[in-house]
C-alpha cells in the first residue's frame, strides 16, 4: 500500500466498507488466531480487517498471511517495530471505512458487537464513538467477571478527565472522518493513547457505552498496562491536564491506582486474589482455586489465601 495522510482515506479496493478493523500486532503469535476469527465470525459482515505487524520476531506474520490467503478482506501492513502510536495511525490512515473498529491481538470481540455499535452509531450521529461492557478473562481464557462502564456522554467525559479509560479501548468504534479531523493518534501520548483520544473526540462529539458486553478483554502478564502500570498512570495525569487546559477548567485528574498488578509481591498478591474472588462470584469455582494458589505461591502465610482456596473448593453459591 502507498504512503496515505490521516485526512486522506483511501479506495483503492472498490467500494469503501462500513467499518476498518484496525488489529495491531506485536509478539501475540498465542492470541491473534481467536482475534482474528472473532472479527471473521461477526453477525455484520460489511467490514474490512486491516492488521499491522509491527515487527514481530515470533510467527505472528504467519498467522496473519494465512488468513489473508482466504479473505480478501483481510489487508496486511508489515514493517519493522515502530510502536504501538505509530503503528494505530498507519491502521487509521489505510481505513476506509466510516467507522473505525479497534481490536487488540490479545482481545476478542463477542458476536454481535459490529451489528450493535453500527446500529446505535447510525441512530446517534451526535455520538463520535461508542464502546461497550467488557467481559475479563485471563491469559488462559478463563471468564473472570464482567466490567459495566458507565453510561452517558457526560459521566464518561468526568471519568475520563479524572484520569479513567471509561471506554475500553477494544470495544471502541469510532467515526473516522472525526479521529482525522483530530489528527489521529498522539504520538506524544504513548501508554495513553486511548484515553487521549476519548478525551479530544469528547470534546467534539458525544462518548457512548451500550449496556452490553461486546469484547472479552483479555488480562495477562504481557501487556502493556501491566508491564507500564505507573508510567501509565503518570502519562494519563499529563493527558488530563492537556484537556483540562483546553476545556478552561481545573485539571480533575485523581486516578493514581494501579488497575493492574505491579511488579512488587504485594501488588501481585493483592491482584491474584482479586482475580480469584471475582472467579469465585461468577461461580467459576476452578478458576478461583487457581487464583487462590497464585495467591498463596506469593504469600504462603496471608490468610486470605487460604480463605479464597477454602472457599474456591467447599463454599459454593
Amino acid at each position: 500500500m502507498s504512503e496515505v495522510s490521516l485526512s486522506d482515506g483511501i479506495t483503492e479496493k472498490g467500494n469503501a466498507p462500513i467499518i476498518s478493523v484496525n488489529m495491531p500486532v506485536y509478539n501475540c503469535a498465542v492470541y491473534p488466531t481467536e482475534a482474528i476469527e472473532s472479527i471473521l465470525n461477526q453477525t455484520f459482515q460489511d467490514f474490512e480487517l486491516i492488521i499491522c505487524n509491527d515487527g514481530s520476531t515470533d510467527h505472528s506474520l504467519k498467522i496473519a498471511k494465512t488468513y489473508a490467503a482466504k479473505d480478501s478482506r483481510i489487508s496486511i501492513i508489515t514493517r519493522e517495530n515502530l510502536g504501538i502510536v505509530a503503528t494505530r495511525n498507519e491502521m487509521l490512515a489505510h481505513s476506509r471505512g466510516k467507522f473505525i473498529a479497534v481490536l487488540d491481538c490479545d482481545d476478542v470481540a463477542l458476536p454481535n458487537r459490529f451489528a450493535l455499535q453500527v446500529k446505535y452509531l447510525e441512530e446517534h450521529p451526535d455520538v463520535v464513538c461508542v464502546g461497550g461492557d467488557t467481559r475479563l478473562i485471563d491469559g488462559k481464557g478463563r471468564y473472570l467477571t464482567t466490567l459495566l462502564h458507565i453510561r452517558g456522554n457526560e459521566a464518561i467525559n468526568e471519568s475520563a478527565l479524572a484520569g479513567n479509560g471509561a471506554i475500553t479501548h477494544s470495544c471502541a468504534m469510532m467515526r473516522s472522518d472525526i479521529m482525522r479531523s483530530v489528527g489521529g493518534y498522539d504520538p506524544e501520548r504513548n501508554l495513553v493513547e486511548d484515553l487521549d483520544m476519548w478525551l479530544r473526540l469528547g470534546e467534539l462529539g458525544k462518548l457512548e457505552n451500550i449496556a452490553e458486553p461486546i469484547v472479552k478483554y483479555r488480562l495477562h502478564a504481557k501487556s502493556a498496562s501491566e508491564l507500564n502500570g505507573l508510567k501509565q498512570r503518570q502519562a494519563a495525569k499529563r493527558a488530563c491536564e492537556a484537556a483540562s487546559k483546553r476545556r478552561g477548567i481545573a485539571c480533575q485528574y485523581n486516578s493514581g491506582e494501579l488497575w493492574r498488578p505491579a511488579s512488587d509481591t504485594d501488588s501481585k498478591h493483592k491482584f491474584m486474589l482479586q482475580y480469584g474472588w471475582w472467579a469465585w462470584i461468577n461461580k467459576e469455582y476452578k478458576t478461583a482455586a487457581i487464583y487462590s494458589l497464585k495467591a498463596l505461591k506469593l504469600k504462603m502465610l496471608n490468610k486470605e489465601g487460604w480463605r479464597l482456596l477454602v472457599c474456591a473448593l467447599f463454599k459454593r453459591k
